[in-house]
């Protein structure tokens, strides 16, 4: 883990460029939000103030999640592409074990290095809605941990299925489309409508952004929302494991 934050701790201009982006991204959502929600008063259960706070919020969890993408996927894939994944299996490390370790590293970074500053500014700019009590805030940050567990076993599920793909490029674009719209990036799955909103809601993604946003806003009693994520952690490690074990005994490594 401590490995991983100092190894993104190293990519200075990138982490400030990422400060950048999602503030800018977050103005343009904080303003378009404004706009929707005062036309739909209390759309998704959020008064403006609070459909604010949601935006600022996503915005420092953007990166931290990698919600559409962006952490050891990406490297993963290449090594079981390339072969290289064979060395990984004979390190006495557990596999799916190091690379979450990595990943939370990552991830702590990401929320210290990328997150923090842009919800700063936005708590600063706007009228938000925060929490007086340091109990809210330890359980929004409690989920916000669960929810880098949650993403991390969806991604590890993705770049496993590089072992049976010879290119992991569509796979890839599925999970960044996937995770902006099922995650509540775009607009909070509270205000998703019938059918559609109830779906979404008991997905893995509603643990990544949706689940810390209602904890943080007082929409959802904390513990109902950890046992949501840890079931949802639980079950896709477990099969990540059941994969991780069949590529492994079945598959031949491409390019060795």
């Amino acid at each position: 883990m401590v490995s991983g934050f100092r190894r993104y701790a190293t990519y200075r201009v990138a982490t400030a460029a990422g400060v950048f982006t999602n503030t800018v991204f977050g103005l343009i959502l904080a303003y378009t939000y404004l706009a929707l929600w005062a036309e739909r008063p209390q759309l998704g259960g959020y008064d403006q103030t609070q459909a604010v706070t949601y935006v600022w919020l996503g915005q420092a969890l953007f990166a931290t999640l990698a919600i559409q993408g962006g952490g050891f996927e990406n490297e993963l894939m290449e090594r079981i592409r390339t072969g290289e994944v064979a060395i990984d299996l004979y390190r006495p490390a557990d596999l799916q074990l190091w690379w979450l370790a990595n990943d939370l590293g990552r991830a702590v970074f990401q929320l210290l290095g990328r997150g923090v500053l842009p919800f700063a500014f936005g708590a600063l700019v706007f009228p938000v809605a925060l929490p007086t009590d340091p109990l809210v805030w330890l359980a929004c940050m409690v989920a916000v941990l669960l929810g880098m567990v949650v993403s991390f076993a969806i991604r590890y599920l993705v770049a496993l299925s590089g072992f049976w793909l010879l290119d992991g490029t569509g796979v890839l674009q599925m999970m960044m489309i996937t995770g902006l719209f099922c995650s509540g990036m775009v607009l909070p799955l509270n205000a998703f409508p019938g059918a559609l909103g109830d779906a979404v809601r008991t997905l893995p993604w509603a643990a990544l952004l949706q689940t810390p946003a209602d904890v943080l806003l007082g929409h959802a009693a904390p513990l109902r929302m950890f046992a949501f994520q840890a079931g949802w952690a639980v079950v896709l490690l477990a099969a990540g494991r059941v994969v991780q074990s069949a590529a492994t005994r079945r598959v031949v490594v491409q390019g060795g």
